[in-house]
């Protein structure tokens, strides 16, 4: 198995070096991409000297992760946010994953890097969901293998939910691998905006998305929480 690690990057100096960090521990081996979507601070100097390569695209997750699969090598990719930090099993898990031939890919568990008891719980909750569903957000780091991915088109050019859509679409295909092992990921937004208003949002975001209503609408909701 060869690894690739695109990570979509904008305006992240204070998260990427941590992330990248535990990722090149993790997965040294692995091809690492860092996709810039136009930063104005200090993201791309600071990210440039722990990964392979560094590219620009247009601003986006969706395009900018699009655009990093598209200059990745390797045969099986996974999708990290910026402000996610991998275990140190990252590529090891992905490895015994990816020797099941039925399994197309899979996610991570995830937990929050708050230890608030409600915090706790969401990441609790947010794993539990993705494991009962067999669909994942992109906080869970997503990984898939490269012909799958490109035989769904990648990453649908939506300005969000893009990670639920593609993980709906990859579960039709074939066996989604739900590891036990966990990313940590950021609880800025849940600070930010406060716990139980977030998690109210984000949830609504999700239900509505499922009914059918467009991602552009649900942007503009989605930009209340961020």
């Amino acid at each position: 198995m060869n690894l690739s690690v695109v990570v979509p990057m904008l305006n992240e100096e204070g998260a990427i070096a941590a992330t990248l960090r535990a990722l090149r521990s993790a997965a040294p081996n692995a091809e690492i991409v860092v996709v810039d979507g136009g930063s104005d601070d200090r993201s791309v100097e600071n990210a440039r000297p722990l990964c392979d390569l560094v590219i620009d695209a247009p601003r986006g997750r969706a395009r900018q992760m699009n655009a990093g699969a598209g200059r990745a090598s390797g045969d099986v990719l996974a999708f990290v946010h910026a402000d996610t930090l991998v275990p140190a099993s990252f590529q090891a898990d992905i490895r015994a994953a990816m020797a099941k031939p039925d399994v197309v890919g899979g996610r991570f568990d995830v937990a929050l890097d708050d230890p608030h008891p409600l915090c706790v719980l969401i990441g609790k909750l947010i794993s539990l969901r993705s494991r009962i569903s067999r669909t994942a957000t992109g906080d869970q780091a997503i990984f898939v293998r490269r012909e799958v991915f490109e035989a769904l088109g990648g990453f649908a050019d939506i300005p969000i939910c893009e990670d639920l859509d593609f993980a709906r679409r990859m579960k039709r295909v074939g066996r989604i691998a739900c590891l036990e092992s966990r990313v940590v990921t950021s609880a800025r937004r849940w600070r930010k905006r406060g716990i139980l208003r977030t998690v109210l949002t984000m949830w609504t975001i999700r239900a509505l998305y499922l009914a059918g209503v467009s991602p552009s609408r649900l942007s503009r909701l989605y930009a209340n929480v961020r």
